[in-house]
């Protein structure tokens, strides 16, 4: 990508303005006009929203984006609208142990409720506090619960089993990291308590260990910063076997929403251990080294981000898509959402993008000199995310940003007529995010406090 190095976020001040208020019309056309008893909304098609059941793990998405509505524009139905459908809707998914999505699910509604309360934004009503703070620490345990241990620690296990470690939990992880903040353990047989941080650590270590790749020969696609969207491990002796894939192309090509979460995850992470006071006063230098490790892949994904996604920084579904190299020299040009060979997903530079400022803001607190690159690469992306052909002004379309996809292996996504790739829809996780960075940018535009996922339970 070409990175703007002049941008600033207020000069994103206008088109922020615009975003949010397309964004309170299409939460509002998409709670009146859709069934939800037909189940959570995964994506579009031709424009409506849809549900698919694989997984519950987008309702959170739904329910939060009116909370971060309001949080940005104060107005008080979103709030409203928000708040019934967390306490009336989201019980099912705090007590659900057959996913690997409670940080995405149940930190985006009850989190961000706790949040606002806790920032004085919405009433501090002691019986709700209470209320998101349970539900908070039950998710977390519920989470930690997915655990297979491994010879150098342990790692939360995705649907697939307990052999199976993705890459896009360590976003997910965040679920542990409130519960723990708010006093909280995973309680097993005779009583046995295990550590949240520790677990939420160890899966850390773990994905970037084996879901990140350094240069350094591992295999012979092992380039600095590619992803893994899963690794595969024995389950008898619990070591590692080998790179795979669930949604990417091939597990020797980057899937690069599974490259974003990666990004996202690391960042908000290191922000997280930077303020945290879990670790003993006399274990500074184990904090060191594991921060040293965080930062070392939030780098190195960042890296590889910027390297492999066309000058407008919205990437191509996979960065090893079986035809891209019909398109000739598609990284020297802007990404383009209609043509003939592969899809682009806009929803991995919707989630990316966070990752890129959080680690510029993070790197330059530590006076560390590259933190300039990632930043100005996360306005970058935000610029051309929040403009045509991107941005969704379709006053009939329910999507808010446009040319995500879903799951190209199993062809789930929406082929319109006349194309031959998927293209013209959106998913909730990428229109949540596109909301949650454009509220990131927002408060430090307006000079409000940082916005962190653990602002629920800082002091």
């Amino acid at each position: 990508m070409v990175i703007n190095e002049k941008i600033q976020p207020e000069h994103l001040g206008q088109k922020l303005n615009n975003f949010w208020k397309l964004s309170g019309k299409k939460i509002l056309k998409i709670s009146q006009e859709n069934d939800h008893e037909l189940g959570a909304p995964v994506f579009t098609v031709n424009g409506r929203y849809t549900s698919r059941g694989w997984t519950e793990w987008t309702q959170g998405f739904q329910y939060g984006s009116a909370i971060l509505q309001f949080d940005a524009t104060g107005d008080e139905q979103f709030l409203g609208m928000g708040r019934s459908s967390t306490v009336k809707k989201m019980a099912s998914h705090l007590g659900h142990f057959g996913v690997h999505d409670h940080g995405f699910n149940n930190v985006s509604t009850y989190g961000n409720l706790l949040r606002l309360m806790k920032e004085g934004t919405i009433d501090n009503n002691e019986w709700e506090r209470h209320f998101y703070q349970l539900a908070l620490q039950l998710s977390g345990s519920v989470q930690a619960n997915r655990w297979t241990h491994i010879p150098d620690g342990g790692f939360i296990h995705s649907f697939n089993g307990p052999h199976s470690l993705f890459v896009d939990t360590i976003r997910s992880v965040r679920s542990l990291i409130v519960s723990h903040e708010l006093g909280y353990a995973h309680w097993g047989e005779k009583d046995k308590k295990t550590s949240l941080f520790d677990r939420a650590i160890q899966h850390g270590l773990a994905t970037a260990k084996y879901s990140v790749y350094y240069g350094e020969g591992r295999d012979t696609y092992d380039i600095w910063g590619r992803t893994a969207h899963e690794s595969v491990f024995n389950t008898t002796d619990g070591n590692y076997r080998c790179p795979n894939t669930q949604q990417g192309f091939s597990g020797f090509t980057t899937w690069t929403r599974g490259l974003a979460w990666a990004m996202s995850g690391f960042a908000e992470q290191l922000e997280y251990l930077d303020q945290c006071k879990s670790f003993p006063a006399d274990d500074a230098d184990n904090q060191s080294e594991i921060m040293a490790i965080y930062v070392r892949a939030a780098k190195a994904t960042c890296d590889f981000f910027i390297t492999h996604t066309p000058t407008d920084g919205i990437p191509y579904w996979d960065t090893g898509a079986p035809s891209l190299h019909q398109m000739g020299n598609y990284l020297e040009r802007p990404s383009d959402p209609y043509n003939d060979y592969e899809p682009i997903d806009s929803s991995a530079a919707c989630i990316g993008a966070q990752g890129l400022l959080r680690l510029g803001h993070f790197l330059k607190s530590k006076n560390d000199n590259s933190w300039q690159k990632y930043w100005q690469a996360g306005l970058t992306v935000v610029d051309h995310l929040f403009q045509a052909p991107y941005l969704s002004t379709d006053s009939n379309h329910q999507g808010l940003i446009l040319h995500s996809i879903y799951h190209q292996p199993n062809g789930w996504d929406n082929i319109p007529d006349g194309s031959k790739i998927a293209n013209g829809e959106s998913c909730m996780w990428g229109d949540y995010h596109a909301r949650e960075v454009a509220l990131y940018l927002q408060k430090i535009i307006d000079n409000k406090s940082y916005y962190t996922f653990f602002n629920c339970v800082k002091d």
